[in-house]
């Protein structure tokens, strides 16, 4: 669930940022199963990046659009977070097994 809704809330930043939006991934939609199945310490990590990546969101996504209602310029700042989100979101897949990596890992 929690998965989900960082989705959401990135979306919502990635489209303040003026950010072009992501192709949905088969890989994002899989990870809260593909992690559960993994178990163990990847779980765990990915829990805690989980909860750290929200308390990111959250309040940034906050701030981001009370900026907006007073009529402030958010861009910059929504794109800044818009990257951190990216990079947090990305390292999270990386706890995946080897085996559960989608075609972007491949070279």
């Amino acid at each position: 669930m929690k998965w989900s809704a960082l989705h959401d809330a990135g979306e919502a930043v990635a489209a303040i940022a003026g950010a072009a939006p992501e192709v949905s991934m088969e890989e994002l939609r899989r990870f809260p199963q593909a992690i559960r199945e993994a178990g163990g310490w990847r779980l765990l990590h990915a829990e805690h990046g989980i909860e750290d990546l929200t308390s990111i969101m959250e309040p940034g996504l906050c701030a981001l659009l009370a900026a907006m209602a007073r009529g402030a310029n958010p861009q910059a700042a929504a794109l800044a977070l818009w990257n951190e989100f990216v990079e947090a979101r990305n390292a999270l897949l990386e706890l995946l097994p080897p085996n559960q990596h989608s075609a972007r890992h491949a070279t």
